[in-house]
């Protein structure tokens, strides 16, 4: 068995890339496009009659293969389906980082998987707490619950919207605005935020309009999410390349930083740089910035 580290429930997930558990050659290389987590999927892309195929591929992958420092995730099937509680023990007894739940719809979803993931701990002899969770909101029901959802568990690292079964629920279709999914996120980004987890934006299937998948990504960054779900190495470079903080940002969070340090000396809690006022919530962000800014590489400062 390849010794993994203890996942985390916070750190830097800007890429989650998919791949197909049954292909174990895909598998094998995963750890090598730079991505910040993988995601082995058991649902979507396996076929009925191969889930068990699937599961042994899966199974052998996590105990033989050494990822490194990439985060690897199961995406596995449904509740609605008689392949969840297999796949669930599959994932504990390899190692893995954490559980997706495909088509979370409420709160009693996540604890239902919760108790499932501590008996396979048990089973397995895992430590007790070690394999995270995360929900993929794939419905109405699944979004207007995001809030008790996100609030389920202490295992849960993050919320996903899932953007097909999405539009096919909403009888919509994509659109380059996104206007008919962009209510969903942000009612999801909302419902991340008060819990304090984080929040991902659904894959962009075409993969062939590079100027729709930037446009996508820009939009996804500005509305706050921490990172986009993607089926594409080449689609990596880009989110990394937009989720780190730009030189200019880096500049600005350390101005405040270092201000606010020589302000609290002199006992001011409210004070202006360059024309802006300056408190505390423009202090947390900033520090906020400069620590992404150091877990993507980027930084090059003494803070």
């Amino acid at each position: 068995m390849i010794p993994r580290p203890r996942p985390e429930r916070f750190r830097l997930r800007r890429t989650m890339m998919f791949m197909n558990a049954q292909r174990p050659g895909l598998i094998k290389d995963a750890y090598i496009y730079g991505v910040d987590s993988i995601i082995l999927d058991l649902e979507d892309a396996v076929a009925e009659n191969q889930k068990d195929a699937a599961r042994f591929s899966l199974y052998h992958a996590l105990k033989s293969i050494d990822y490194g420092e990439t985060e690897v995730l199961v995406r596995m099937n449904g509740l609605e389906t008689s392949h969840w509680q297999e796949d669930v023990r599959v994932c504990v007894a390899g190692g893995v980082d954490g559980v997706r739940i495909a088509k979370c719809e409420s709160a009693d979803d996540v604890r239902q998987i919760e108790e499932h993931v501590l008996a396979a701990e048990r089973e397995f002899g895992v430590e007790e707490g070690r394999t995270l969770l995360m929900a993929a909101l794939e419905s109405p029901k699944g979004i207007l619950n995001a809030r008790e959802i996100c609030q389920a568990s202490e295992r849960m690292l993050g919320v996903a919207i899932s953007g097909g079964d999405f539009r096919k629920s909403m009888h919509v279709r994509p659109e380059r605005s996104g206007i008919e999914i962009n209510t969903a996120r942000s009612l999801m980004l909302l419902a991340a935020r008060e819990a304090g987890i984080q929040c991902f934006d659904t894959v962009f299937t075409a993969l062939d309009d590079e100027e729709g998948f930037r446009a996508e990504v820009e939009l996804d960054r500005a509305m706050g999410f921490d990172g986009k779900s993607l089926i594409n190495p080449r689609q990596i470079a880009y989110v990394h390349k937009t989720f780190a903080p730009t030189e200019k940002e880096i500049a600005t969070a350390e101005l405040y930083v270092r201000s606010f340090e020589e302000q609290s000396k002199q006992g001011v809690g409210v004070y202006t740089v360059n024309g802006k006022m300056v408190d505390i919530p423009f202090i947390e962000d900033a520090q906020r910035v400069i620590a992404l800014a150091k877990a993507c590489g980027v930084y090059h400062g003494d803070l």
